[in-house]
């Protein structure tokens, strides 16, 4: 009989929507017959603590405690009975089940404002013009939260977040001393919830495998002491660990306390790693034969067990998610923020999936490139990609899809947006992308059409010198051309940026901060986010540090983690003096505050005047503006709608192109209008014969004397592009 297995993300990573790590686990283990069940205890336990039972607790662990409060904190306490009157209805109301409530929320007389509510008065009146009744109201519903959320860091747990618990203590941990101190310990407040919260969960439940997910530093705790209660709940249960930080910071586990709370800690895809385990459960295989495995020998000793011969399971076996067991309406939709783009991460329902597995270039000297969810690239094709999709639609009842993978590779976004076009599906969807030049205008005008709302894409630090010094395989001018293809398209662009990187120095911080300007200012970037460069022991800077004019310094290993490392940068700048200015800046460009401010303004202390042309992104989408070159194996397709026409035997014939959001009106000679009017509907995407360029001149010179190319370039040909006429690059 094959072993009942639980899969468990534990506190906290996001409240949206589930985080995918055991949804594919889920859909793989019930395709090999094996019962498997789920929970988001991150969830259950943030629906617990915030509903008027939960913060009736709070309030009475923090009277009780007797500890002395912040003033913030006793205005708070001093209104109990209006956050506990609110509680639960807010919760309602973002979770999508009364809407009715956006009103009152709206008019700013229902909920108490705390500390969080501040952040009106230093935002502009325009943000909130530009936002509906309902956004506004899911943002202050969202400050009210903050402000409780704040409460309970401050007088019940430090390390308390909406998307981590005991962070700190997981961070850069090459010790487990910490961690296993801070387990040994009397439980919290917020633990006894959790686990209580846990328990209720495990009822008639007898799993022979219960496995961790752990995606980030802030599931670790939460995690750790989820195991220790199930150790003593299913004594007989094998309990395993893996995950995103497992994959990347315990790669070279050697610490048998580790072992106190689970049996098994697996890296990189889990499928294979727990197929082995369960192998073993079954009596059917043996400790000798698993696959990237850490366990505890009969010596007490950290062994690393990787002898598995069989290679790892393919995308196409594993690369889709099964939400079944996650309660997908009780996730809260969420707004931190009143950017549009920016809101995506926190706010809806999304179908998490991945079209491919690993990066297509990875190449990057910053990033974890040697490492197997970089390293091993592996794409299903598009009409697989989309039976899964319309799976996953039917599952969860939801057509909005986050994909997920590291970078997006552009054909198979093109071959993805002509199969949903060709099936007629509705639905959204956003993704991570290289913002390179094979973005084109056509290549983003068919994304769209196919659903496309928004991209990712690392800018990191805007310039040349140093994104060839960590070959990144693009350069300022494409970064333009494509977040330019792509905002003309209506699709929103979010820019990852990076600061600190080796050998930047102030000039070139200063310059990068005016490329950002820039980009903000010709709305082709909508949102970003700066992070202070990291370095890792598993990008090619971590492996080889001399080579980018870096000397590693710490921490020592000890055991336990290894991933995040300190460095000295001497031919760098100082760059923490920038960290603060930076993000100022970048949260009013957002909001569109400040883009006609000079640089100065958002540091406190002086910094270079910019090299930079205050033209600079206009005068590298020069090339943009010119006329797409196309080649004879291009496909051609018509995204323009139908097309009307009064009489065909009229000279000159009038023919109107009726799309969803347009329309245009051409006064066209008889002959061209009626061989126009039978080409465009043998050019739309449902059609099953494609058409070449080639294919086009050859048809066009079937009926007319004068070269298809002249044509081309008239101003009526150019208007059809515009309306509707693209060209995709066939390979």
């Amino acid at each position: 009989m094959k072993p009942d297995i639980l899969l468990i993300t534990p506190p906290l990573t996001q409240l949206n929507t589930p985080y995918p790590g055991t949804a594919y686990l889920n859909y793989f283990l019930r395709s090999q017959g094996y019962l498997a069940s789920q929970l988001d205890l991150g969830l259950d336990l943030i629906l617990k603590l915030f509903s008027s039972s939960g913060l009736e607790q709070v309030f009475d662990y923090c009277v009780k405690s007797d500890r002395e409060m912040s003033w913030e904190a006793q205005k708070l306490l001093a209104l109990k009975s209006d956050y506990l009157f609110c509680v639960d209805a807010v919760i309602l109301f973002l979770q999508n089940k009364d809407l009715t409530l956006a009103q009152r929320i709206f008019s700013r007389n229902y909920l108490p404002e705390g500390e969080r509510f501040k952040i009106l008065d230093e935002m502009s009146p325009e943000v909130f013009g530009k936002m509906a009744v309902q956004d506004c109201a899911r943002f202050f519903a969202t400050l009210f939260l903050e402000d409780l959320g704040d409460f309970i860091r401050e007088n019940v747990d430090e390390g308390f977040g909406f998307s981590r618990y005991q962070e700190k203590i997981s961070v850069a941990a090459s010790s487990f001393d910490s961690l296993d101190e801070a387990l040994q310990s009397k439980m919290s407040f917020l633990d006894e919830i959790m686990l209580k919260t846990l328990e209720a969960r495990l009822e008639n439940q007898n799993p022979q495998l219960i496995a961790l997910s752990i995606p980030f530093p802030g599931n670790l705790y939460g995690g750790l002491r989820c195991a220790q209660y199930l150790g003593e709940r299913f004594p007989d249960s094998a309990i395993l660990l893996g995950g995103g930080y497992v994959n990347t910071e315990l790669r070279e586990l050697s610490d048998p306390r580790l072992f106190d709370y689970v049996d098994f800690v697996c890296l990189d895809d889990g499928e294979l790693p727990m197929t082995q385990i369960l192998k073993v459960l079954e009596g059917e295989g043996d400790l000798s034969q698993l696959s990237r495995t850490f366990l505890l020998n009969d010596q007490g000793e950290v062994e690393y067990v990787d002898t598995c011969k069989q290679e790892d399971f393919s995308h196409l076996e594993t690369g889709v998610p099964d939400y079944t067991g996650l309660e997908l309406d009780k996730y809260l939709s969420i707004i931190e923020l009143a950017n549009p783009m920016h809101r995506l991460w926190n706010d809806g329902r999304w179908n998490k999936m991945t079209l491919a597995h690993g990066c297509y270039w990875k190449r990057c000297s910053f990033c974890d490139v040697t490492l197997d969810y970089i390293e091993r690239y592996d794409e299903a094709p598009a009409k697989i990609l989309v039976d899964r999709m319309e799976k996953l639609m039917d599952q969860t009842g939801v057509s909005g899809f986050h994909f997920v993978d590291e970078a997006a590779p552009p054909a198979l976004l093109q071959d993805l947006s002509e199969e949903i076009l060709s099936r007629g599906l509705r639905v959204s969807w956003w993704t991570n992308v290289r913002f390179e030049r094979a973005f084109s205008k056509d290549l983003c005008r068919l994304l769209a059409a196919a659903g496309c709302i928004a991209v990712s894409g690392g800018l990191e630090v805007a310039s040349e010198r140093l994104l060839r010094k960590m070959k990144k395989g693009t350069g300022i001018t494409q970064v333009c051309q494509s977040t330019k293809a792509f905002s003309d398209a209506g699709i929103m662009v979010h820019a990852y940026l990076m600061y600190g990187f080796p050998t930047e120095t102030e000039q070139e911080t200063i310059d990068s901060l005016e490329v950002v300007r820039q980009l903000f200012k010709e709305e082709m970037i909508n949102s970003g986010f700066w992070h202070r460069f990291a370095l890792t022991a598993h990008s090619p800077i971590g492996k080889d540090p001399e080579a980018y004019d870096v000397k590693i310094t710490g921490p020592e290993f000890a055991g336990f983690a290894k991933n995040e490392l300190t460095h000295d940068d001497p031919k760098g700048c100082d760059h923490a003096k920038f960290s603060e200015g930076l993000k100022k800046a970048l949260f009013n460009y957002m909001h569109g505050i400040g883009l006609n401010e000079d640089l100065s303004f958002w540091f406190n202390q002086e910094v270079p005047t910019t090299s930079h042309s205050p033209y600079l992104i206009r005068q590298r989408l020069t090339e943009f503006y010119k006329a797409i070159k196309v080649f004879d194996k291009d496909r051609v397709l018509w995204l323009g709608g139908d097309v009307l026409v009064d009489d065909l035997s009229q000279d000159p014939c009038k023919l109107s192109f009726i799309s969803r959001n347009k329309e245009m009106t051409l006064d066209l000679p008889a002959a061209l209008a009626e061989w126009l009017y039978h080409l465009l509907p043998q050019l739309r995407i449902e059609n099953d014969d494609e058409v070449t360029f080639a294919e086009l001149k050859d048809y066009y010179g079937q009926y007319f004397d004068d070269e298809f190319e002249v044509m081309k370039e008239s101003q009526f040909w150019q208007k059809l592009e515009d309306f509707g006429l693209i060209y995709l690059r066939r390979v």
